[in-house]
């Protein structure tokens, strides 16, 4: 955790207490500023403070999960024309629902959403629940989201906090208590500051203000609607907050893929497990995930098929949440009637059309071994 600077002091007009006529000042700002993002109710007369069909905040909200906003736009506009009501997305194939979702990344999530779909459905007859106690008890759904639901679809004065709002009001406040254990303080905070009107907007002001004003590094303090509350803007200390402690370094994991191709022009792919990292995803055959690279012999054991294998030049790297993977790639090409072999899993393996890779369930670690592995083609 780096040490906060010493305080200094700016010349401003006295600070009056973050409340009322802070939130009524954001408001102001939020309808002149908002982004105009595909899941919001339009702007303008009419628009303000008006109900957003639950499905598709909750959509929205479950992938923003851990994924900026650019990315997720082309994902959720596919995903409501695949399945543009709850009851559509609880009836498709959960492979249909991962393969749409592929290249988004934290799968998890997809599979979480398909359940969740199921169980509106089932248990809820297809109607969102609107307090946050019934919504944080489907799958997928966290505090966070369930509040955000709440707040956003159905005008409860709930309190999401996501890392925006964290860090717009750690800086209000000027909270100095390193992340995570500030968490509960900054949702304390937070709660103050929640209107009992718009609070869905209230919500959505202040994570486009951490968004773009309020942002990690140089805030622009100067254009901020609440730059006259800040007591870090006023101390000097608003680019510092809020405190994080260091992260340790991710540790480092290793595999060799092996990428089969047939001669009629199909890549060789298995299932992964349902359960665990990319569960239910489709992935290139490969060794367990370790925290060395296997002898060459050794890895061979996991063949997918008997064949002359030769290694890729260089390796793929990709970086999960929690570590970091190596991966190196050996290629052959076998005939076009090959069988699989008994370390395969043969009852998860499927070939398929490379014609077809676009559309398959694949995650971007494996797209990056397949292109990796293809590239001198």
């Amino acid at each position: 955790m780096g040490d906060i600077a010493k305080p200094v002091a700016r010349k401003q007009l006295p600070l009056r207490p973050a409340g009322p006529d802070t939130v009524a000042a954001l408001l102001d700002w939020y309808d002149r500023e908002r982004r105009d993002l595909p899941w919001r109710t339009p702007n303008g007369r009419g628009g303000r403070g008006r109900r957003v069909d639950p499905y598709k905040v909750w959509l929205s909200e479950i992938m923003l999960q851990q994924t900026v906003v650019k990315a997720v736009i082309p994902y959720y506009e596919k995903f409501l024309r695949l399945w543009p009501t709850v009851d559509a997305l609880a009836a498709a194939e959960l492979d249909d629902v991962l393969a749409a979702w592929a290249g988004l990344g934290y799968y998890s999530r997809a599979r979480n959403l398909h359940k969740c779909a199921q169980a509106i459905v089932t248990a809820h007859g297809g109607v969102f629940p609107r307090s946050e106690t019934e919504l944080a008890g489907l799958p997928g759904i966290g505090p966070y989201t369930a509040a955000a639901i709440a707040a956003i679809a159905f005008g409860e004065a709930a309190t999401p906090v996501d890392g925006n709002i964290e860090r717009v009001v750690s800086r209000l406040f000027a909270c100095r208590h390193p992340l995570p254990g500030a968490k509960r303080e900054i949702k304390r905070l937070a709660e103050t500051l929640t209107p009992q009107r718009r609070a869905g907007d209230f919500a959505q002001a202040m994570m486009d203000l951490g968004a773009s004003l309020c942002s990690p590094k140089k805030p622009s303090c100067l254009m901020c609607p609440l730059q006259q509350d800040c007591h870090a803007h006023a101390l000097g200390i608003a680019e510092q907050l809020p405190v994080k402690l260091v992260k340790p370094d991710r540790p480092v994991r290793y595999g060799i893929a092996f990428l089969a191709l047939s001669e009629d022009g199909r890549v060789l792919l298995r299932k992964r497990p349902e359960a665990g990292l990319l569960g239910g995803m489709l992935e290139v055959p490969s060794t367990d995930w370790g925290d060395d690279w296997l002898p060459v012999d050794q890895a061979l054991i996991a063949q997918p098929v008997r064949a002359d294998w030769w290694s890729v030049p260089g390796v793929v790297s990709h970086t999960f949440t929690h570590f970091r993977l190596e991966m190196m790639v050996m290629r052959a090409i076998v005939p076009a009637e090959t069988g699989l072999t008994f370390w395969a899993s043969p009852d998860r393996c499927r070939w398929v059309p490379r014609r077809d890779l676009h559309a398959a369930a694949l995650p971007t670690v494996m797209r990056k071994v397949i292109a990796h592995a293809l590239k001198e083609q």
